[in-house]
């Protein structure tokens, strides 16, 4: 495993992006554990997306644009209807932290691995990322893509874990300040909608 492998895959990892976005109002939200799980459930969104790329679905994905397009807008509806959600729901950054309704882990982890699953850019990111570290000639190609699948992924897990336990620890400062509150919402619910754009507009 390279050097240049490992800073790729960092600076790509630590890039802020809807996972990223995610894990931070987690943090925020509820608090350590909840950021924990929720960088769980960006992680496991990643699984399809190397499975794609190593079975070969990428390479139809990245030949047909309607698929391309389908999946991709799907992904831009995800991300609005998550700026929806966070916006609707007075709750989604608690103040008092007795008032929100726990989210079971189950949930938080289906919404981040769904915030994964539907960006069609991770697939054609592995697509193009994995072929540069492997060398197509080799005998152990395949096993060699999976465990350079699976840095990328552990990497993705430390660093979104340490976005929101970072996030968690200044929950207590922040949560004390309702106007405060009802800025970071807008604020991630306008995050959601930049990175739904961005999407959007974004060609293979």
């Amino acid at each position: 495993m390279s050097i240049a492998f490992l800073l790729t895959t960092l600076v790509v990892v630590a890039t802020p992006g809807t996972g990223v976005v995610y894990t931070l109002a987690a943090g925020l939200s509820r608090g350590r554990r909840a950021s924990v799980v929720a960088a769980v459930g960006c992680t496991l969104g990643i699984v399809p997306h190397m499975l794609a790329t190593v079975t070969g679905v990428a390479a139809v994905l990245h030949a047909s644009a309607t698929a391309f397009q389908i999946l991709k807008y799907a992904g831009v509806a995800y991300l609005l209807y998550m700026a929806w959600a966070t916006l609707k729901d007075k709750e989604a950054l608690a103040v008092d932290e007795g008032a929100a309704a726990p989210l079971s882990a189950g949930r938080v982890i289906m919404r981040g691995v769904l915030i994964n699953l539907l960006n069609p850019k991770l697939t054609i990111f592995f697509f193009a990322f994995l072929p540069q570290f492997v060398n197509p000639g080799e005998a152990n190609a395949l096993p060699r893509m999976l465990a350079l699948s699976g840095v990328f992924m552990l990497a993705t897990f430390v660093v979104f874990a340490a976005y929101g336990i970072l996030a968690a620890s200044v929950r207590s400062r922040v949560t004390s300040r309702p106007r405060v509150m009802s800025w970071l919402r807008r604020g991630f619910a306008g995050s959601f909608v930049a990175l739904g754009a961005k999407l959007a507009v974004t060609a293979r």
